[in-house]
């Protein structure tokens, strides 16, 4: 993929579902176009069940369109076997998602880690560790990265939730209500990282939210209903 060409474009993009073949089709997405540069941030808002979360499946390759062109990274996510997306997923895309999914039985550190083991490429552990411990300094948790997530607080667990997204250096970071659970001051403080780390970084950020204050901070706010673009 060229440097300045675009992370994602959406062409008349259309998802449906349907519970069994007698069962009405619900038109979750219908015909949303969208085009993701390099870089950008974007916030997306709107009511429940209007398609938001959907949206971002799509472009996480974890769903795939029922009609319209959905192109990712120069590639068509459709044309992939499930070890090729499961590849292009570790490469190119961080996740946070609004409950952290951290693994109990991990300590932050090797929560961090975890994405690293998920691509086909032979992992260098010891660069990765590197970067590992550098990020949860950067977001103040040197102290806490032999914890288990039991003994975080809910902001520390979505800190670390960050830190293991941006692991991999991914060009599209996709975030699902991160601070639905979080207190105003976590809140503000969780989107304060995330804009500072994705300027670091020169990712892409596409964001869900419910929060109009994080949806101000984007370059881009992106408003949903009944499926389309208002």
């Amino acid at each position: 993929m060229a440097p300045d060409s675009p992370i994602a474009v959406l062409e008349n993009v259309c998802r449906d579902f349907q519970s069994s073949p007698d069962a009405p089709v619900q038109h979750v997405l219908r015909g949303i176009s969208l085009t993701i540069q390099p870089g950008e941030s974007i916030a997306i808002t709107g009511p429940s069940g209007c398609g938001k979360s959907t949206l971002l499946n799509l472009l996480g390759t974890l769903d795939q369109p029922t009609s319209g062109l959905l192109r990712l990274f120069g590639q068509n996510p459709a044309t992939l076997n499930e070890a090729q997306l499961s590849d292009l997923r570790a490469r190119h895309i961080g996740f946070v998602f609004q409950s952290h999914h951290l693994l109990p039985h991990l300590t932050a550190l090797e929560n961090v880690l975890v994405p690293v083991l998920a691509g086909r490429d032979a992992p260098d552990m010891k660069s990765a560790r590197s970067r590992a411990v550098s990020l949860l300094e950067r977001v103040g948790l040197t102290a806490h990265a032999a914890k288990m997530p039991s003994q975080l607080s809910g902001g520390e667990r979505q800190r670390v939730a960050v830190v293991r997204a941006l692991i991999r250096n991914p060009q599209l970071i996709l975030a699902d209500e991160p601070t639905g659970a979080l207190d105003t001051a976590s809140a503000t403080s969780l989107i304060d990282l995330l804009l500072s780390l994705q300027a670091d970084s020169g990712s892409s950020l596409v964001i869900v939210t419910h929060d109009p204050g994080a949806a101000a901070r984007m370059q881009r706010h992106l408003r949903l209903r009944d499926g389309q673009f208002a």
